[in-house]
């Protein structure tokens, strides 16, 4: 909702796999904004969207379950793609550490507060669905792959332990 003190109304279009979150997300969107909301139930690796046509793009929480380098290049070529000359993406999501030693430090941090609001039995299922189902990157992989594929003007906004906000502008030629 941060969005509307910057810019409202708006448009926006709504991806994700889970219809609750998309149902979730509309309502919170349309209470606070009067312009067009459109959602698409799918995965967004598999959604054809119109070139150069969103000023902003937010990814907040979902690259880390992309699988393998291909397919991160192949979805962050596709949100360069999508992104109209002058507009942004910034992306908020679980990250990992290059160093095998801060990696698991972060981890265990993790794990401590994971722990602290659920259990060890919480913990070990978020662990053990991470393990089966998400492949995060570093933050400097992804820094990367916006630059790699045409972004200008990174920034990196936060980062605490293993997440951060981070994000890119395309330039206007």
């Amino acid at each position: 909702m941060k969005l509307l003190q910057y810019a409202s109304p708006f448009d926006c279009d709504l991806v994700d796999l889970s219809q609750p979150m998309l149902d979730r997300a509309h309502t919170r969107i349309a209470a606070a904004n009067s312009g067009e909301i459109r959602t698409f139930q799918c995965d967004f690796r598999m959604l054809d969207l119109p070139d150069q046509r969103y000023d902003i793009i937010l990814a907040a929480a979902v690259l880390h379950h992309l699988r393998d380098d291909q397919d991160w290049k192949n979805v962050f070529h596709k949100i360069y793609r999508l992104t109209a000359p002058g507009g942004s993406v910034w992306i908020t999501d679980l990250v990992s550490h290059e160093t095998k030693q801060v990696q698991k430090m972060m981890w265990d941090r993790y794990g401590a507060y994971l722990c602290s609001i659920g259990g060890e039995e919480y913990k070990n299922n978020v662990f053990s669905y991470i393990d089966k189902e998400d492949s995060p990157r570093s933050v400097t992989y992804q820094l990367d792959l916006l630059r790699k594929v045409g972004f200008d003007h990174i920034e990196l906004l936060h980062k605490n332990s293993c997440f951060a906000a981070f994000g890119a502008i395309k330039r206007v030629k």
